[in-house]
């Protein structure tokens, strides 16, 4: 326990005696150290928390130099004034100006009388000083052997649990994405906003940094956890002293080496997705139920979702990643990052394969997912492509626009995203409406002549927005999918253009986007949009 001035005031061996009502605020004040000094102005001498002792061989008489001179003790930072009385002393008692400038000032004056040195006040104030070293060692050791304990029993609980119920400190560990892992007692389930804040800035900078701040008079710090790469985060709320600050290592240190063993132990499960994802991508013309089922079997339900190619560490665009000299292979550093983005993505449907450059990462991720924030976080200044939102039986052409994107990404320094597209709504508002329009009515003339033309139109349309998916067409209109063969079989009749002729395809795909837009001022006719936008 800390060292107060009331505890010096309670030994008996000392005798020390206030020379005026303290009030106990001041009397709880923490004694650091004891020190001795007859100088005129000791205040530039001392450091804070001490014991001024003085036989006042000096000390002025007069009140205003009095008040002077306790101000600049008072300044100085001393925990109190002591002044020493006896025989052959200045004083055998305190002075009055001296004790009423103390009052004025809210610093304690004692005395310490005839027969007691100040050495043994130096001596008691040391010795209660070594003896809280001695205590704060103790109770870091004990706190520390509980944890260790706690962790051979595995798990993160059982650690925060005994490191709140040794320091009073609430704890939590969460994933880099903020995501909680497990919490003691006394820590948030949602950690508060300026949480949020300091897990950010901790996760961005990897296991380079840690992060502190007070609020709403509550203390917070982050400190990251992991061995060579991040793999969690520990929240600390609530005031550390001395020996929980002493223990912080041992509990990083700890928990760092359980998220460790979780990582190794996740890896069957990684495997298995990866196996899964290979299977779904085997599959040159999945059907709408299996590529659902596949993705729903690990937690991924959303309606759409896009494929997500990074290039690893190692592969065309250099080694960039974080703390690439500790990767080793080229392999192993793809599995690494893959790993990383499996804990991120829901589903976790992740796998690594060999690019004409190199290793590749390939991802599924629901189409809400903000990809480019888990590709920050995760695979920083690594050229990546996001392709297109798609119905689940569609990611591998999702996928394959996706890396194809990688060259753009590796020339950008940043992810590259395939967008409906931004090159084809630049000639569309730079080409006269006329024109365009009567381009549209060239292609599509023969659908508005035919029985059924709108729903021709819209079918064509829906079924070329869906990338040529038999299924996502289907249902996107609420027909079944040999209606929508049946249809497009009749597009191809009366428009002469076949589906599977890339130049036919992009007019017909053109004609569509041309009269999705509106008409001009005369002619042209828009064709209505496909059921459901």
């Amino acid at each position: 326990m800390p060292l107060h001035l009331s505890d010096l005031l309670a030994r008996p061996d000392l005798d020390l005696s206030v020379t005026y009502d303290v009030p106990p605020h001041l009397l709880a004040r923490t004694v650091e150290a004891a020190t001795v000094s007859d100088l005129p102005a000791p205040g530039k001498w001392l450091q804070g928390g001490e014991l001024l002792m003085t036989i006042g061989l000096l000390l002025p008489k007069e009140p205003a130099a009095c008040q002077a001179y306790v101000r600049d003790v008072a300044e100085g930072g001393a925990a109190c004034l002591a002044l020493g009385l006896g025989r052959g002393l200045p004083y055998q008692e305190a002075p009055e100006p001296l004790v009423r400038a103390a009052e004025e000032a809210g610093l304690p004056l004692l005395t310490v009388p005839d027969g007691v040195p100040f050495i043994a006040v130096t001596k008691a104030v040391f010795d209660a000083r070594a003896q809280e070293q001695r205590e704060l060692l103790q109770r870091a050791f004990a706190a520390q052997r509980r944890l260790t304990a706690a962790a051979t029993g595995g798990g993160l609980r059982p650690m925060l649990a005994e490191w709140t119920d040794a320091t009073g400190v609430g704890a939590a560990v969460l994933d880099p994405l903020g995501r909680l892992l497990a919490a003691g007692e006394r820590a948030h389930r949602t950690p508060p906003a300026q949480a949020q804040e300091l897990l950010a800035r901790v996760a961005a900078h990897g296991l380079r940094g840690s992060a502190a701040s007070t609020a709403a008079g509550q203390q917070l710090e982050v400190q990251p956890l992991g061995a060579r790469r991040l793999r969690g985060l520990l929240l600390l709320t609530g005031r550390l002293d001395d020996a929980a600050r002493s223990v912080v290592p041992g509990l990083v240190s700890l928990l760092s080496l359980e998220l460790e063993r979780r990582h190794l132990r996740d890896e069957p499960e990684r495997r298995r997705r990866s196996a899964l994802l290979s299977e779904l991508l085997a599959d040159e013309d999945p059907s709408a139920d299996r590529a659902r089922d596949v993705l729903q079997a690990v937690g991924l339900t959303a309606e759409r979702v896009r494929g997500v190619v990074v290039e690893a560490p190692g592969g065309a665009g250099g080694r960039t990643g974080p703390d690439p000299s500790q990767e080793g292979s080229a392999e192993g550093a793809a599995q690494e990052m893959a790993a990383d983005l499996a804990l991120a993505l829901p589903g976790g449907l992740v796998r690594v394969v060999d690019g004409a450059a190199g290793p590749v990462i390939e991802a599924v991720a629901g189409e809400d997912l903000d990809v480019r924030e888990v590709l920050a976080r995760f695979a920083p200044h690594r050229p990546a492509g996001i392709g297109p939102a798609a119905g689940p039986e569609a990611v591998r052409v999702s996928l394959h626009q996706a890396a194809g994107l990688l060259a753009l990404s590796r020339a950008s320094g940043e992810p590259a995203q395939a967008r409906q597209s931004q090159a084809s709504r630049l000639l569309l508002d730079l080409g006269d409406r006329r024109t365009l329009h009567g381009y549209a009515d060239t292609v599509l003339g023969p659908l508005d002549l035919a029985d059924h033309g709108e729903e021709l139109t819209a079918t064509l349309a829906a079924w070329l927005e869906t990338g040529g998916a038999w299924d996502a067409t289907s249902r996107r209109l609420g027909v079944h999918r040999h209606t929508v063969r049946n249809r497009l079989d009749k597009v191809m009749d009366l428009t002469g253009r076949r589906l599977d002729d890339p130049d036919d395809r992009f007019d017909l795909w053109l004609a569509t986007r041309i009269r999705r837009g509106g008409a001009p001022g005369t002619g042209g006719r828009p064709a209505p949009p496909p059921p459901g936008r």
